[in-house]
């Protein structure tokens, strides 16, 4: 199998789960040097950058040609752009679709053909319960998801023929570096010039929001390893904290919605 974004969190959970499984591994990551530990006779370890084409394709070539096989490709590479719609950068925008949603449909094309041509396979996508509501100052990422979801029920049908499953993980909250990585570059709100220099604690609240009711990373990795591998993956896969409340909110009428959420980061 192959797995994409294993640095740490949820990638690295679930090629560990994995490989205690007695799977073999294609553990990949930007820098190799951050899978130095996993390295083993059951685990190939690649450097895979999700935009570019290139990388993509040699990463499958040489995971096909180490396993013989991609029974299971994990589309999990991806991190969450958190600033307001009306002023992040476009060239951060841009950066958010092409690793999320670009990145993991160009992940799927490159081995649909060898699955198919195997008699079938299982396609995991890492989504996140965000798909279903956005949140302010996490618009970017709610709607890199939001197109991750549905891209992947068109792709569900379309690959049936060829005996290969797609899954969606919708995630809620899971124990990992997230909420960290989530805080980054918000050192430009800060500029006074920023009509939002005065709301950056929200936006902070906001990059913390997946520790709340968070689920260990490694419970995470089982379950998802469960439905990837059964006979019959279901289509979608609910778990994580607040994966059932965040969908029930989500339901609210759009005004009140966005008065609630106003209220809740400040925007009121």
């Amino acid at each position: 199998m192959l797995i994409t974004g294993c640095s740490s969190g949820i990638g690295r959970a679930l090629a560990v789960e994995f490989l205690e499984r007695g799977d073999r591994v294609a553990a990949t990551a930007r820098n190799t040097d951050s899978l130095a530990d996993l390295v083993g006779d059951r685990c190939l370890t690649l450097a895979l950058d999700v935009t570019e084409a290139e990388s993509i394709d040699r990463a499958v070539a040489e995971t096909i040609g180490w396993a013989g096989r991609i029974d299971i490709l994990v589309n999990n590479a991806g991190y969450a752009l958190v600033g307001p719609v009306a002023e992040v950068s476009i060239a951060d925008l841009r950066r958010q679709l092409e690793t999320n949603v670009v990145g993991a449909v160009a992940a799927v094309q490159a081995v649909v053909p060898h699955m198919a041509a195997a008699g079938g396979g299982c396609i995991v996508n890492i989504g996140s319960v965000s798909s279903l509501l956005a949140t302010p100052f996490g618009g970017a990422y709610s709607a890199s998801k939001a197109a991750l979801h549905l891209l992947s029920d068109a792709l569900r049908p379309e690959v049936a023929p060829f005996g290969i499953h797609v899954l969606v993980v919708r995630a809620g909250g899971v124990a990992t570096n997230f909420p960290v990585a989530a805080e980054r570059g918000l050192d430009r709100f800060r500029n006074p010039e920023s009509l939002y220099h005065d709301r950056v604690a929200a936006m902070e609240a906001r990059a913390a929001m997946s520790k709340n009711l968070a689920m260990p990373a490694a419970e995470f990795a089982r379950r998802v390893a469960d439905a990837a591998t059964s006979a019959n993956p279901p289509a979608v896969l609910k778990i994580g904290g607040g994966a059932r409340l965040v969908p029930a909110l989500a339901m609210l009428p759009k005004k009140l919605l966005a008065r609630v959420l106003g209220k809740k980061f400040g925007l009121g």
